[in-house]
């Protein structure tokens, strides 16, 4: 079962294990994803699809269970307003459906920056391209295979 992320992984020689769950259309949820693969939410990475008012669209990875902060996104990107797309655009920009986006082997190569939170652990999960499988590679092998900023993009509630 090779999808393009994982053939693209494997063009640039990264190590990565694909890890399948179960599917449940009705909760794509990434927190739940989480939950089936026994992990920690924060260790399992979601992809959303943003879009700048100045530099268009870019994928914004974050832990499953945080929120994006689209002023620290704007911050980084140099837009003033960032925006969700909306659901219906996600796979013709992406070529991914809503559940198995990911920033690896996109349709095209949007900018990608990856909360920093990425770097607590020594793996991570992410999406494999297709709902069921997520690849389970190092965070620096993600930011590499995707040319990701790192930077703070989650809001942070106290």
């Amino acid at each position: 079962m090779k999808t393009n992320a994982a053939r693209l992984l494997d063009s640039l020689a990264i190590n990565y294990e694909i890890l399948t769950y179960t599917v449940d259309p009705q909760n794509l949820v990434a927190t739940t994803t989480a939950d089936k693969l026994g992990l920690p939410h924060d260790q399992v990475f979601k992809t959303l699809v943003i879009r700048g008012d100045r530099h268009g669209i870019c994928l914004a990875v974050l832990a499953a269970n945080a929120q994006l902060d689209l002023k620290a996104l704007a911050k980084l990107t140099q837009d003033r307003k960032m925006l969700p797309v909306a659901l219906k655009e996600v796979q013709p920009l992406t070529g991914y459906i809503r559940g198995g986006v990911t920033a690896l082997a996109c349709k095209k190569n949007y900018p990608t920056y990856v909360d920093e939170w990425i770097e607590a652990y020594d793996q991570i999960a992410v999406s494999a391209g297709m709902r069921g499988a997520m690849l389970w590679l190092t965070p620096q092998d993600y930011i590499n295979a995707t040319q990701a900023t790192v930077g703070g993009i989650i809001t942070h509630t106290h």
